[in-house]
């Protein structure tokens, strides 16, 4: 096969392969952004009122040892979606597409913004969650963050692909990638394509595909016309105060009408990646917010300015911010609970809730005041417990009421449990798309080539997952579940690059080629360096990852 590129326009369509004789369970999927691992009332948190979440748990089953795929956003969602870790994914860190454009002038009004904008792209002969249970007849919604391609205003249904498949990346400002929502089995998305626009929550726009309720043929950019009245949050101007469009508000409406439309009978998988409470740490002056500004004494508070050219709101009030972000997610989860409720969904319905990565200090928030035991070491862009370890509740249809389980698990363990649990795959099915087949890459293939613009090899890049199904634990035979031997985690991000392993109780950290080797069961804060009297512990884990990472000329890291 030539080297020739492939520019095409076209509109997607997604065949079913298969369409349920009975109906399967519907499965929704809450990521929010950033939030810690001591965040909710049912993990401990004393200054935030979470209680719908608090009632998930209750009423479900909570995990004390669940990790996100990468402690970092983008590789970790990548992890979830493709069910590998961050040693064979494609996305490793946060490599962006945004800065590679100019920041065009009066794009929005009298307001800046970028044209092109997005992450590295997934690997498009990887099927991802969304495009196997599209094959299912399953109807699939995303809203929130995608973060797994880049778009380009001016190209928004123009895709240069490689004979693979994959985008070529060089022709980002002449057209936008081929792994976007509408080419990725996602019939509805709303929300930021880009992560990097998520930084703001009063955008001058929102990316849209909806052919069923607004007649999209492909992603495009739904202008939010009230916001764009006023200057943008990175003109410095405190008139950003009176852009009246708060995102998070309009995501979480958009995921409800979504819902609106599902009926019995019709299974549904609904992806709901809320940016909260990522920074920028500003919000509707509302009663949320005034009654975290009157429990917060002045001097507990923290303030953050803001320059010109950030991307983040300041004032003087972002502990009040960042509570009332926590407890405004926690309604939304009320809200979605109550719906499934009135429309007699919840009895055939999984919900899951859990966070991205760990929490954040950007934009001025403050960790260390929320997290005030100390429980766990580190924040965001670490593999220690406090980047990657994250809240993680299950509710729904099967899962036992209150139980606590500590088995440990990872991002990449959701698509097995979501195809096990879903109740439309074979076990047949599943194994084909494991790692463990005896030709993974055969079996895990690209299946989904009927609705590209090319026909990709079936010796695909990352073909199969890594994961292993916890769905006994999830439907109270925990005496059924395999365990993985150690999870692992990396993350090359800028000159940022840690690597983790957790391997029962012990756990390696390596920070730029530098290991640390902990005991979780007696040091969970990972405090005492045991690398110097177990050498042969440290030399295994080590081995590890040396046996787990590919080489990745996107995201080069430095192995201990």
């Amino acid at each position: 096969m030539n080297s020739k590129l492939y520019f095409v326009s076209l509109f997607a369509t997604f065949p079913f392969a298969l369409t349920a004789k009975t109906p399967h369970y519907n499965i929704i999927y809450i990521m929010c952004d950033d939030m810690g691992y001591g965040d909710l009332g049912c993990y401990g948190q004393r200054l935030i009122a979470t209680p719908n979440i608090d009632r998930m748990a209750e009423e479900g089953m909570s995990f004390t040892d669940a990790y996100a795929g990468c402690p970092v956003s983008a590789p970790s969602r990548c992890s979830f979606m493709t069910g590998q870790h961050t040693g064979h994914a494609k996305i490793r860190g946060n490599r962006e597409y945004w800065g590679r454009a100019v920041l065009r002038q009066n794009m929005f009004g009298e307001n800046a913004d970028y044209y092109v904008i997005g992450q590295e792209p997934y690997d498009m002969t990887q099927p991802i969650i969304p495009e196997l249970f599209k094959e299912k007849g399953y109807r699939t919604g995303m809203f929130g963050k995608w973060a797994g391609g880049y778009w380009n205003y001016d190209f928004p249904d123009t895709y240069a692909c490689l004979p693979d498949g994959n985008t070529d990346t060089s022709k980002s400002r002449e057209s936008s990638s081929c792994s976007l929502p509408n080419l990725r089995g996602i019939d509805c998305f709303y929300g930021p394509v880009c992560q990097f626009q998520a930084h703001s929550y009063f955008p001058n726009f929102l990316n849209r595909y909806d052919p069923e309720g607004r007649g999209d043929t492909h992603l495009v950019a739904e202008v939010l016309e009230q916001n764009i009245e006023h200057p943008g949050v990175n003109s410095g101007s405190t008139d950003y105060e009176k852009r009246p469009q708060y995102s998070a508000d309009l995501i979480h409406r958009y995921a409800l009408e979504w819902l609106d439309r599902q009926t019995k009978g019709k299974p549904f998988l609904g992806i709901f990646t809320y940016t909260l409470p990522h920074a920028e740490l500003w919000q509707p002056r509302d009663s949320i917010v005034e009654r975290y500004h009157k429990l917060f004494l002045a001097e507990e508070e923290r303030s953050y300015k803001t320059d010109a050219g950030s991307w983040y709101y300041g004032g003087n009030d972002k502990h009040a911010q960042f509570a009332a972000m926590i407890t405004r997610l926690d309604a939304y989860v009320g809200e979605i609970i109550e719906k499934l409720k009135d429309k007699g969904l919840a009895d055939n319905t999984l919900v899951i809730f859990t966070s991205d990565n760990g929490p954040h200090e950007e934009g001025g928030a403050d960790p260390g005041f929320f997290g005030r035991d100390g429980k766990l070491r580190g924040i965001k862009r670490s593999t220690y417990e406090g980047g990657i370890r994250i809240p993680f509740i299950c509710w729904g249809a099967g899962v036992p009421k209150g139980k606590v389980s500590n088995h440990q698990l990872a991002f990449y363990d959701l698509m097995p449990t979501f195809m096990e649990y879903s109740g439309a795959f074979t076990k047949k099915e599943i194994r084909a798309h494991s790692k463990a087949s005896p030709n993974p890459s055969k079996g895990g293939g690209n299946r989904h080539a009927s609705f590209l613009p090319f026909t990709p090899p079936l010796e695909g890049t990352g073909a199969g997952f890594d994961g292993i199904s916890f769905c006994p634990t999830l439907l109270g035979k925990p005496h059924k579940q395999q365990k993985h031997e150690f999870l692992y985690w990396e993350m090359s991000d800028g000159p940022t690059q840690v690597i983790g392993v957790r391997q029962g109780d012990w756990k390696l950290v390596v920070s730029q080629g530098k290991p640390f080797l902990y005991n979780l069961k007696d040091d969970i804060h990972e405090d005492h360096d045991l690398k110097a009297t177990c050498p042969d512990k440290l030399a295994e884990l080590i081995g590890i990852v040396h046996q787990e990472h590919t080489d990745s000329p996107l995201f080069p890291i430095t192995l201990p």
